[in-house]
């Protein structure tokens, strides 16, 4: 019976001791005391929705268009993962292959690094190397440096203002980016990102690279990805006027 009763009992004075714990206040005031009021939480920036690009996942239906985000997310933070995530997949999306392949076709055609020579063979050193400069590059600058400097790899697009003043925001923000806690500050995953991946490409192209050399590829590079983002800040406005239904 004894065993019973404590069986019930116990329970109960559990959960009572949790609700007057829930109840009390964490400091009683002594008498004449004024009370000191409670500290506030640290406000924590809420989990980004997993929502689908503005416009789709592809620009034109070749530009990867992953990290593209409504300026209404702003604000909201990204796990490691997600960050990883949005990476990979704009790194090993397939149309990229598509444009690394007009790109090494470019190349070709205007004797870039003659060492690879022409024809097939040619074609195919070109493409892989083209290749794995657009991959590297957003590899570190989505997804490797954003998670160890705790910035914010994602364009948040505008959607409104002047054409002008959206240009002008799309181009600036190869310079600035938020953190992870909101603030904004100088991009720097975006430049030591590319830095890095201009770095490693030394190692598969031939030829005595200078200093200046990789500036000039590591600028292209960031020049790039400014364009880019001009295209992503319109490409739903373009999407919506070509697939305008007209009147039957």
């Amino acid at each position: 019976m004894g065993l019973l009763r404590m069986r019930i009992v116990l329970p109960a004075m559990l959960a009572a001791t949790s609700v007057l714990a829930q109840e009390q206040p964490a400091y009683s005031a002594l008498p004449g005391e004024a009370p000191i009021p409670l500290e506030a939480s640290p406000a924590v920036p809420a989990k980004a929705p997993d929502l689908e690009p503005p416009g789709g996942n592809r620009v034109f239906g070749v530009l990867p268009n992953y990290r593209t985000a409504d300026a209404s997310q702003e604000g909201t933070v990204l796990s490691a993962g997600r960050k990883l995530d949005i990476a990979s997949k704009d790194s090993f999306d397939y149309p990229l292959v598509a444009l690394a392949g007009a790109l090494a076709g470019l190349g070709q055609l205007t004797g870039q690094n003659p060492s690879f020579g022409q024809g097939i063979e040619g074609y195919g050193h070109r493409l892989a190397t083209s290749y794995a400069d657009q991959s590297l590059g957003n590899m570190f600058t989505e997804g490797v440096f954003p998670v160890l400097l705790h910035e914010d790899p994602r364009y948040f697009r505008r959607g409104s203002g002047s054409t002008m003043s959206r240009v002008g925001y799309a181009l600036t923000r190869v310079f600035v980016t938020h953190k992870d806690s909101g603030d904004a500050r100088f991009n720097y995953s975006e430049w030591l990102g590319n830095a890095s991946a201009v770095a490693i490409s030394n190692t598969y192209y031939p030829g005595g690279f200078t200093l200046a050399g990789n500036g000039t590829k590591l600028l292209m590079q960031v020049g790039t990805d400014a364009v880019s983002q001009v295209l992503k800040e319109f490409w739903p406005d373009i999407k919506r006027r070509m697939f305008r239904k007209t009147p039957g």
